[in-house]
């Protein structure tokens, strides 16, 4: 009877930024740790700045996640557009 074969591991879906070490989702744009990317051959290590993480701001590691932040946002806009144009027409019929 031949051996089994054992099945392959799965690949992570996170690797380690080559410089600071921390852990980045496979697909991601940027470290949050320390804002090295890819484009840039993830920098050299030498830079003070802490990245995106440190100052609070959120940064999306995919795109997915870009377009679904954005669409939260648009929503939030379209919908304080519409209370904005409530509260004018109450305060017209109110003053009339």
């Amino acid at each position: 009877m031949p051996a089994r074969r054992a099945a392959p591991e799965p690949a992570p879906d996170w690797f380690v930024c080559p410089v600071c070490g921390s852990e980045v989702r496979v697909g991601a744009l940027v470290c949050r740790e320390c804002g090295a990317d890819e484009r840039v051959g993830w920098g050299d290590g030498d830079s003070a700045d802490l990245g995106p993480a440190a100052s609070g701001v959120v940064v999306p590691d995919t795109y997915e996640e870009f377009e679904r932040l954005t669409r939260r946002s648009h929503l939030r806009r379209v919908l304080t557009a519409v209370l904005v144009a409530v509260l004018l027409v109450l305060l017209v019929v109110a003053v009339r």
